[in-house]
């Protein structure tokens, strides 16, 4: 698998495919407070990461697009702002709401991140807002676990099924992403910041994931019930765990670590911890 990364302002190596003829024609408007939130991303992701991507071509230029992506740190977010930037398109995360307070609240609703109050049932508002920028041609990244993983040697954990719900509900292309890097910044599982400049930030981008089979129960009548949702919450984690195991050199583990000690009902996931 050749190494694709962007030549410039991703701290790379270069590689074919990086980065799409017309790139910025690909984005469409992009609304001021998008540009703020651009002018933090790039230079701190650059500052704190050397991004390397494989396969950036498998994320669509255009149309609506589901990105379903392992959780390993607080920070992660922002290298995989730029991974999808470097495509030429604008994510949308769903990350959890104590995220938007303040000014910074109001420039990330203002630049279309969506909100997730979880645990409770205002998340299904949440779906309702990411299908809508589905619907509306978009690209959404998800965190299928809704947290950082609480697995000791960073394995996806058990995930919700809120990514499901949208993969269903949806004509996206499903895209897994694994990443594997992030986590040597800051350390969640000791809470502690290893500041560091320019560390290994690897993306595998994987086979968009075909769920036209379960897609075509739903509207002939499946209902979206525990079981189905799970089916395909486990299909899409087990592509990235996969993938996570490529990136790491590594075989994954049997066993999937079941994730925090308080309760984790079935829902929408977020973006950070």
């Amino acid at each position: 698998m050749t190494e694709e990364t962007s030549p410039r302002g991703a701290g790379a190596d270069g590689g074919p495919g990086a980065r799409p003829e017309g790139r910025w024609r690909t984005r469409g408007r992009i609304p001021f407070a998008l540009w703020l939130c651009i002018l933090v991303i790039y230079p701190v992701a650059s500052l704190l990461f050397r991004l390397r991507y494989r396969h950036l071509e498998r994320i669509p230029v255009r149309g609506p697009v589901l990105l379903v992506v392992n959780h390993v740190s607080v920070l992660d977010p922002l290298a995989c702002a730029r991974l999808v930037f470097d495509r030429g398109r604008i994510p949308h995360f769903l990350a959890k709401e104590a995220v938007f307070k303040g000014l910074a609240g109001t420039i990330l609703r203002a630049a279309g991140q969506i909100p997730v109050a979880r645990y409770s049932s205002a998340a299904r508002g949440s779906l309702d807002a990411a299908r809508a920028d589905l619907q509306a041609g978009g690209i959404v990244v998800i965190y299928p676990e809704g947290s950082v993983t609480r697995d000791p040697a960073w394995w996806p954990m058990k995930a919700r099924t809120g990514a499901a719900h949208l993969a269903l509900t949806s004509d996206a292309v499903v895209v897994p992403v694994a990443q594997w890097g992030p986590q040597r910044v800051h350390d969640y599982h000791t809470k502690k910041l290893h500041l560091r400049l320019r560390v290994p930030a690897d993306h595998l981008v994987g086979e968009p994931i075909d769920l036209s089979a379960l897609r075509a129960e739903v509207r002939a009548g499946r209902p979206l019930d525990t079981p189905l949702l799970r089916e395909t919450t486990d299909l899409m984690m087990t592509r990235v765990r996969h993938q996570l195991a490529e990136l790491r050199g590594e075989p994954a583990p049997a066993a999937v670590h079941p994730g925090p000690g308080r309760p984790r009902p079935d829902g929408v996931a977020g973006s950070a911890a």
